[in-house]
C-alpha cells in the first residue's frame, strides 16, 4: 500500500537520498531544495515522503497560499529505480485526500505546474481531474483542480 508520512528528522536523509532517472533534472526538483523552502514556509506546508510497504519511494509536499487562498502541489517525485509502479498516482490520490481535510485553511482549489515536455506527469494530473488553467511561465504550465 502506497502512504504519505511527514518528513521528520527519522527520515529526510532517506528523502535525500532519492534520484530521478536521467533527464528528468530538468522536470523537478530535488528534495533537498525542496526541504529548504518546507523550512522557510514551516507554517503552511507539509513535505512527505511517499511509501511503498515500508520503503521511502518518492516525495511530495503540500503548500497553502494564505493570500489567494488555495492549496498547491510542489515537487512531486518518485526514485528513478520505482517508476512505473503506479506509485505517483497512488501518492497524488494520498495527496488529495490530505487536502481535502484543509490542514491549513479553507479552499476547494489546488493548483501546481508541470513541465511542458513531461507527458507522463501530465497524463497524471489530468487523469485525476487537473485542467489547464492557460498560464505558462517558461517551460512550466499551471494546472488546477476544483475539489467537489
Amino acid at each position: 500500500m502506497t502512504e504519505l508520512r511527514p518528513i521528520t528528522e527519522d527520515n529526510f536523509i532517506d528523502a535525500f537520498n532519492l534520484k530521478l532517472a536521467p533527464g528528468q533534472v530538468k522536470y523537478v526538483s530535488h528534495p533537498i531544495r525542496s526541504l529548504a523552502q518546507a523550512y522557510v514556509y514551516r507554517d503552511q506546508c507539509q513535505p512527505f515522503g511517499i511509501y511503498h510497504d515500508g520503503e521511502m519511494v518518492g516525495y511530495v509536499m503540500v503548500i497553502y497560499d494564505y493570500d489567494v487562498p488555495e492549496y498547491n502541489v510542489w515537487h512531486m517525485m518518485i526514485d528513478e529505480k520505482k517508476q512505473g509502479n503506479g506509485y505517483g498516482g497512488a501518492a497524488l490520490d494520498r495527496v488529495l485526500d490530505y487536502i481535502k481535510t484543509k490542514p491549513f485553511g479553507g479552499s476547494d482549489k489546488i493548483t501546481l505546474t508541470c513541465n511542458k515536455e513531461n507527458p507522463k506527469a501530465l497524463g497524471l494530473y489530468k487523469s485525476r481531474g487537473f485542467k489547464e488553467t492557460g498560464n505558462e511561465d517558461e517551460d512550466e504550465i499551471e494546472l488546477s483542480l476544483l475539489l467537489a
